[in-house]
């Protein structure tokens, strides 16, 4: 490989798409995928703590093949020669930062607040009988049509009033893009939203990035809420792709034995831990909708 003189700086989302070679997304309600994202060399995963899901500076140059091919040019390609940053952290002080896997995990608490003045009754009501705490795994279990989404949306209401220093996350799997335009225009969070106009691959890889990099800014000292609406849809998912449904059993309903695996890992990641801050997940499941796969669905996560 020959450098050019080229540099620049780049920011964006850590992305393995193999164990030996990631990419750097941007991050525009979800990973946006281009041919053009910088290539990170397995060497630098040796020398610095990364993780899927983090947010990194980087100072990238174009590298050219050493491969010609007769009568063309070759091939140059964006590749990071540096990590100035992680999660705004200087890469050796954030190295010192304790792994998700490794933090000890405590009871939810404080309580996260809804009521307000002016506030719809459901938040009053979450508070006095449901209250969530930090770190919080909560499901919002209702038949389709009776106000699971509008439920969501007054949650992320009521902590944007209370708790402004909370990060709200709205993760919509597989909804309706009017839905998708709604949630953008009324809930004051960061909408990952993915529409039924795409297809499975690209449900299953908005979750695992926003799940990842939820993780990522616990990690890093943030208090983080996901409301996912909804799990039943994810799993829906993960039972339609051939890389995760893969058993070769079948239970009851047509749902593969292992398609649930990832997303009860996922759902599974809410806690509250003592040396950072907190993720909460508060997600909607679907009952009574004629399914015998969304029933299963809805007992694994219960």
């Amino acid at each position: 490989m020959a450098d050019t003189q080229q540099t620049e700086t780049v920011t964006g989302i850590l992305d393995w798409e193999t164990p030996h070679e990631g990419r750097i997304r941007q991050w525009n309600n979800g990973p946006v995928s281009k041919d053009s994202d910088p290539y990170i060399p397995a060497s630098l995963k040796e020398e610095y703590p990364l993780r899927a899901g983090q947010l990194l500076t980087t100072t990238v140059v174009q590298k050219k093949s050493k491969n010609k091919k007769p009568g063309k040019p070759r091939n140059v390609r964006s590749v990071v020669s540096e990590i100035t940053a992680i999660e705004g952290i200087h890469p050796e002080e954030f190295a010192k930062h304790t792994t998700f896997e490794e933090m000890i995990v405590i009871d939810p608490s404080p309580r996260i607040h809804l009521e307000y003045p002016g506030c719809p009754p459901s938040c009053r009501l979450i508070d006095l009988f449901c209250p969530i705490g930090y770190g919080t795994r909560g499901l919002i279990v209702a038949p389709p049509k009776a106000g699971k989404t509008i439920l969501l949306q007054n949650i992320a209401q009521g902590i944007h009033h209370n708790h402004p220093d909370i990060e709200v996350v709205a993760l919509l799997i597989d909804e309706r893009p009017e839905e998708v335009t709604e949630f953008k225009r009324t809930v004051p969070a960061e909408v990952l939203a993915s529409s039924n106009d795409q297809d499975v691959d690209e449900h299953i890889e908005l979750g695992i990035m926003a799940i990842e990099r939820a993780k990522r800014k616990l990690e890093a000292g943030k208090d983080v809420v996901v409301l996912l609406d909804s799990i039943t849809r994810l799993g829906r998912a993960f039972n339609n792709s051939k890389k995760y449904a893969n058993s070769g059993r079948t239970m009851s309903g047509g749902l593969d034995a292992r398609a649930l695996d990832v997303p009860k890992q996922m759902f599974g990641a809410a806690r509250n831990v003592e040396q950072a801050g907190s993720l909460t997940i508060i997600a909607s499941c679907l009952i009574d909708t004629g399914s015998r796969a969304d029933q299963i669905i809805f007992e694994e996560f219960k």
